[in-house]
């Protein structure tokens, strides 16, 4: 259940049967990163090819939220789902960046192009 007080949300959506998008939006920090972590767990199984971690909402994005995003690529490479970050926004991009894990994460401009990569 989505707490209101909470500093970020994530929103569970399929591209198709086994492609997940997780629209994230607010501040990824230490009091909210587990927002991020439990849907990325619940997600990251077998049964889905691919989990798409759309960062479009996010007006911060801190070392936590980073590190839930290393832990959901970590988890996804170790049952074989496709993980991709879709950010083109700069307070999201910039933190990714910055770390070099733009080395480390596949990372798409928008939803559509994750859209194209998996049902087309």
């Amino acid at each position: 259940m989505h707490d209101p007080s909470a500093l970020a949300s994530v929103v569970a959506d399929r591209l198709a049967p086994d492609v997940v998008v997780l629209r994230v939006s607010g501040e990824l920090d230490t009091t909210s990163s587990s927002e991020l972590t439990g849907p990325l767990e619940s997600h990251l199984v077998e049964a889905n090819r691919a989990v798409v971690v759309d960062l479009g909402g996010v007006r911060f994005l801190g070392s936590a939220g980073l590190e839930a995003l290393v832990l959901g690529q970590q988890r996804a490479s170790r049952v074989g789902v496709d993980f991709v970050v879709v950010a083109s926004a700069r307070a999201a991009l910039r933190p990714i960046e910055a770390t070099g894990l733009d080395a480390v994460f596949t990372i798409l401009g928008s939803v559509d192009q994750a859209a194209e990569r998996y049902t087309g």
